[in-house]
């Protein structure tokens, strides 16, 4: 069977450590164990932190061109293997290759933008900012930082963390999902490849243990997490704690609010991309649609059963599937229990997922489109994350309420509004209590030169990923006063604070 080693120095290994620890990586299309993924332990860590290490001051030392045409290279060569990532993807992670291909390219766009560094890290300037005095900031590395990944986005989001870390100057250890880690090692390859010096990009696999030891290790500088929110507030005290910059992002429940004037057969479009499209495992879908008025939902009902009908369910290699299956048999029964959830708590189950098999794939982990109707906000399947291909409808009965229930959730990932009225959108942008919002967008991700981030227990910390927040998070800025006076001492010491007055 396929063992599945760190990526240290460039090199495959199977671990400095005691060994012996595993975890089995599935096909989710038929059930079946695929790989072994070997699970690390301090020890790795401690190997891969050392020739971090040792590569990073060189690396911080070469200058942002030249890192930037490494990021060239590293683009072209992600484009050039495009077929082979999205195939690897889906067979770990169980979602359509176009989808696949799309994860992949969003994060060759945060890496567009990382070629862009050498202007990015230009500092301030002021000449004459006192008599004789200049001043001037600059941006530097912090060193080595490390970057913890979801199963959801296997290309996205790691190169979301570490093309800017890296463009930087920095050192990075990613430590990506035990359910779907090909693509990041076979990412890691590409980055030496394109001419990434050896230790400068390291991949450490394994569960809570690699985590707690990333996150306690005193020369990581900063870490950035992608997860749960419940995981992620654990990293982001643990972190800060342990004296490290931490950016974590946590759940969603996303809500698209429909207004009575808006366009219903692209509402039902959107939604049927945006709520079952990966099989609902994006922390950007959008499982909750409120309708605003009788009428409204009335029609929208009407419309979204035979879409949600129409839905084609497959495997992750059929062309005409719509979504494939999730990603492991226990998170499948997860997402089965948030549907008897809801039934139990009095929501009407429209359309039922449970049960769904495809013949040949019996196996498979798949799960059924589902629509919940007359779904109140005291539910519990309604407050939590379900992440699966289930779609809520909750009925408001006006704007007010329906800005209400975004912006009172314990979730502000993402929120969109459908309506052709520009002033009830535009008062929803400014009121509503969530950090990504959405005009007629039914997925609100920021493109990559903008920032990415949530409120609430959405995200922990100060700081967004990508853009130049991205930037900021992975850099100290220094700020430097100079004078350059003509010769011998002048005046008296100054015993009071200077100042440029």
């Amino acid at each position: 069977m396929r063992i599945i080693d760190h990526v240290i120095s460039g090199q495959a290994s199977d671990g400095a450590g005691d060994g012996g620890r595993t975890s089995d990586v599935f096909d989710p299309n038929n059930g079946g164990v695929q790989a072994q993924l070997r699970l690390g332990t301090q020890a790795d860590l401690d190997a891969a932190m050392a020739a971090a290490l040792a590569a990073q001051p060189a690396w911080a030392a070469t200058n942002p061109q030249r890192r930037a045409r490494v990021m060239f290279a590293f683009k072209t060569l992600v484009e050039q293997n495009m077929d082979e990532l999205a195939h690897l993807l889906s067979s770990e992670h169980g979602k359509v290759i176009a989808d696949s291909k799309g994860d992949i390219q969003r994060g060759l766009e945060v890496i567009e933008f990382a070629c862009g560094i050498p202007h990015l890290l230009k500092g301030e300037y002021t000449q004459g900012a006192g008599p004789g005095i200049d001043v001037y900031s600059m941006r530097q590395p912090l060193g080595v930082v490390a970057g913890i990944t979801p199963f959801n986005f296997p290309a996205m989001i790691p190169m979301w963390m570490f093309g800017v870390a890296i463009a930087c100057g920095n050192a990075f250890i990613l430590k990506p999902s035990e359910r779907d880690p090909s693509v990041p090692v076979r990412l890691a390859e590409l980055m030496r490849e394109a001419g990434l010096p050896d230790g400068v990009l390291q991949v450490v696999h394994g569960d809570k243990e690699m985590v707690d030891a990333i996150l306690d290790h005193p020369e990581i500088r900063a870490v950035s997490f992608v997860g749960s929110s419940d995981i992620a507030h654990y990293v982001y005290r643990r972190g800060v704690e342990a004296g490290k910059r931490v950016q974590a992002m946590g759940g969603a429940k996303n809500h698209g609010i429909v207004m009575p004037d808006a366009d219903l057969d692209q509402v039902v479009n959107d939604l049927a991309g945006a709520a079952f499209g990966s099989a609902g495992e994006r922390c950007m879908a959008l499982p909750v649609v409120v309708p605003v008025g009788e009428a409204t939902a009335i029609a929208l009902r009407e419309k979204l059963i035979p879409a949600i009908d129409a839905l084609r369910v497959g495997v992750s290699t059929d062309a005409d599937a719509h979504y494939g299956p999730v990603v492991t048999a226990a998170h499948k029964a997860k997402i089965e229990s948030y549907i008897q959830m809801g039934v139990d708590e009095g929501a009407e189950l429209v359309v039922d997922g449970r049960g769904f098999t495809l013949q040949g794939h019996e196996q498979g982990f798949f799960v059924g489109p589902t629509l919940f109707d007359r779904v109140t906000p005291q539910m519990r399947s309604y407050q939590e994350e379900i992440f699966g291909p289930v779609l809520q409808m909750v009925r408001a009965d006006s704007f007010e309420d329906a800005l209400r229930l975004p912006s009172d959730h314990q979730y502000g990932n993402g929120v969109a509004i459908f309506t052709r009225n520009g002033h009830a959108a535009r008062e929803f942008a400014a009121r509503v209590n969530v950090g990504m919002v959405g005009i007629n967008v039914p997925i609100p991700v920021p493109v990559a030169y903008h920032t990415f981030g949530g409120w609430k227990r959405s995200a922990f910390g100060d700081t967004n990923q990508h853009g130049m927040e991205g930037v900021k998070f992975f850099t100290k800025v220094k700020t430097v006063t100079q004078r350059w006076p003509d010769g011998g001492a002048t005046g008296d010491s100054a015993f009071v604070i200077p100042t440029m007055g």
